[in-house]
């Protein structure tokens, strides 16, 4: 028998996988519960509604949204393919709901997602994020290197958004620029996975564009990722445009060749071991989407680094 309707309300556990109708209830990530109280969490989902950063088309500000409903579909499953275990069963995880900012000021936004971030990480508890553009990540970034001090990043993405400026605008191409000219991140110590648009420089990272992606096994690009970040804290962040546009048409800036759903399941499978402290999924842009299979290519990322983050907890 399924459970009761609205879950994300009535949940009483924060743990524990059950049988809601998919296509019912309050929509919250997985089904979990919506609260903002964290002294029993692992994890907090956050969803970040933000697309005043997008150069081509807008929409993903919707993002948070339409993965909250995808994972729907996901959230029944006992365990998750290619990993033996559900970690909605050893996590406490939480829907926080949406960042709260003004959008009528969009100077101000960057200090409020740093500010809701960072309030969530005080209490001890990990941070998924769902966006928005990819300029979300920037803040969360902040947030988290304040916490764990110089992060490695591992970037899935079809642009480098490394393009150097002289000023520091609000842009979702610029931010990893910045993000390493800052000491947030090590460009040494970072890859980044499935680009295929192209930057005069790589700015010092390591970089795995789709060709040689295509060339090489997830098992053996996934060893050479683990090489570079070794056991430093690492952020994941994934642009679901590091898909081709044939898995996932549904984001603001699509270029063909890129990954298929497949090779990003099975590279993130292989990255077990990181020393994963946060991570985020962004650009989807459900109006762009075909069948909703972009938010639930999402909502499948997500729930994959659910899993990386529950193997090394």
């Amino acid at each position: 028998m399924s459970s009761p309707p609205d879950q994300a309300m009535l949940r009483e556990s924060l743990k524990g996988v059950t049988e809601e109708a998919t296509y019912g209830g309050i929509l919250s990530f997985m089904r979990r519960r919506y609260t903002r109280d964290l002294a029993d969490a692992d994890v907090a989902v956050l969803g970040i509604p933000f697309d005043l950063a997008t150069t081509a088309r807008p929409g993903s500000r919707f993002g948070p949204r339409g993965v909250r409903e995808a994972s729907a579909s996901l959230a029944w499953e006992r365990k998750a393919v290619g990993w033996g275990f559900s970690p909605l069963e050893t996590l406490a995880i939480v829907d926080y709901g949406d960042c709260d900012f003004d959008a009528g000021s969009p100077a101000g936004v960057p200090d409020e997602i740093y500010e809701c971030a960072s309030d969530i990480l005080a209490t001890d508890t990990a941070l998924l994020s769902i966006g928005g553009d990819h300029f979300v990540s920037y803040p969360l970034l902040r947030a988290h290197a304040e916490k764990h001090g110089e992060l490695s990043l591992i970037h899935f993405d079809a642009h480098s958004d490394t393009w150097a400026e002289d000023s520091q605008r609000i842009d979702h191409g610029t931010m990893f620029y910045h993000a390493a000219q800052q000491g947030l991140i090590s460009p040494t110590h970072s890859a980044q996975i499935g680009l295929r648009t192209h930057n005069d420089s790589d700015h010092g990272f390591n970089i795995f564009d789709a060709p040689a992606v295509h060339d090489m096994k997830p098992a053996d690009l996934a060893a050479a990722v683990k090489g570079i970040v070794g056991d430093r804290p690492c952020y994941l962040t994934f642009d679901i445009d590091c898909l081709d546009p044939s898995f996932a048409p549904g984001t603001g800036t699509p270029v063909v060749g890129g990954l298929s759903t497949h090779q990003a399941m099975q590279i993130l499978q292989h990255l077990k071991g990181i020393n994963l402290v946060g991570m985020d999924v962004v650009e989807v842009a459900p109006q762009y989407d075909v069948g909703a299979i972009t938010s639930l290519a999402a909502a499948t990322v997500a729930l994959q680094q659910l899993c990386l983050f529950a193997s090394v907890s």
